[in-house]
């Protein structure tokens, strides 16, 4: 006699969650985070209302759920590319940032991905509303920067430690106030729209960076 195989609980949770993420994410960019409701992302993923509040507290909270899925899948398959003609990765360095042993070439590599994930409409719509719900909310800052900054952040870190044992930047500069000098103006121009954010401006904020960072002559 033929057996019907149980259904699998665990897949079926797993293709939920991955309907709400998506809702979360196109609802906010869609209509905006304020306009985005849990009735909405609910009714777009197909799942009650109950589901979402089994797994999550409130809209915010599936909104950095669904976040830090979308960043590590496109850190996956970031890591997954293969190199320009199949070449090796150019330099060790932490995994993400290049090592080239030019340290200002490799911060404009960086910054102008930065620039290129700010500026992107499916990833700029979420991390507004995430950054302005964490200045309100002050235990989803918090998660929102342990959870997703910090670990990029420590990416600068190393690698300007590195530029510190080869002798290209001095022995006495603070890593963690040296990547605030490059990341804070470009959060500064796409928080606040001052002006438009772009890989030439990335560019110069690193060649002003740059000059207080080495050693002097």
């Amino acid at each position: 006699m033929a057996t019907t195989k149980a259904p699998d609980a665990g897949r079926r949770s797993d293709r939920s969650r991955r309907a709400i993420h998506d809702a979360a994410l196109a609802l906010v960019t869609e209509e905006g985070y304020r306009r985005t409701t849990i009735e909405g992302i609910a009714a777009r993923a197909g799942v009650g209302k109950q589901t979402i509040y089994r797994w999550w507290p409130s809209k915010a909270a599936v909104l950095m759920d669904a976040f830090l899925a979308l960043a590590g899948r496109t850190a996956e398959e970031a890591g997954a590319a293969p190199e320009p003609d199949g070449a090796a990765p150019s330099g060790e360095g932490a995994p993400g940032f290049p090592d080239t042993g030019d340290l200002a070439a490799d911060l404009k590599t960086v910054l102008r991905a930065t620039v290129d994930e700010l500026n992107n409409p499916v990833l700029e719509a979420v991390t507004r509303a995430l950054t302005a719900e964490g200045i309100v909310d002050a235990k989803l800052g918090a998660e929102f920067v342990q959870q997703l900054l910090d670990p990029q952040l420590a990416l600068y870190v190393t690698r300007l430690r590195a530029a510190q044992e080869a002798g290209h930047v001095r022995a006495e500069v603070d890593p963690r106030i040296a990547l605030e000098l490059l990341i804070g103006p470009l959060m500064h121009r796409w928080l606040l729209r001052t002006l438009p954010l772009t890989h030439a401006y990335a560019d110069e904020v690193v060649d002003y960076a740059i000059g207080g960072l080495t050693p002097r002559t």
